[in-house]
């Protein structure tokens, strides 16, 4: 794994679609910790987090883990205080919607549902 880019004295935010063991978004964090990086977050879509994946984050520099919930994370935030969940229920439904009746669903890329 090589960094490209100075991250000394930054908070460093790592964004993937959706991690599984954890492995490599787990070394990316302590490689960046290592580079002089104050903080480090992941924001990940899917928090799949099979096998090791608990253990490895609980033992990584990050300071949160945030997913959102279309994984249900109860159990694992159980075990691993660094996961946090962001609620995507209405904006998922908000889109079906749109398709469902026809109407644009990049309106939602400006106008979130809350």
């Amino acid at each position: 794994m090589v960094l490209v880019g100075d991250v000394t004295d930054r908070v460093a935010i790592l964004v993937d679609d959706m991690a599984d063991t954890c492995g490599t978004i787990c070394h990316a964090a302590d490689k960046l910790v290592s580079a002089g990086a104050t903080k480090v977050y992941a924001i990940l879509t899917h928090g799949i987090f099979s096998g090791p994946a608990i253990s490895r984050i609980n033992n990584a520099a990050f300071e949160a883990v945030v997913v959102t919930n279309t994984i249900p994370q109860e159990e694992k935030m159980k075990h691993c205080p660094k996961i946090q969940v962001i609620d995507i229920s209405m904006i998922l439904a908000e889109a079906i919607r749109r398709t469902h009746n026809g109407e644009s669903v990049s309106y939602l890329f400006s106008h979130v549902p809350l």
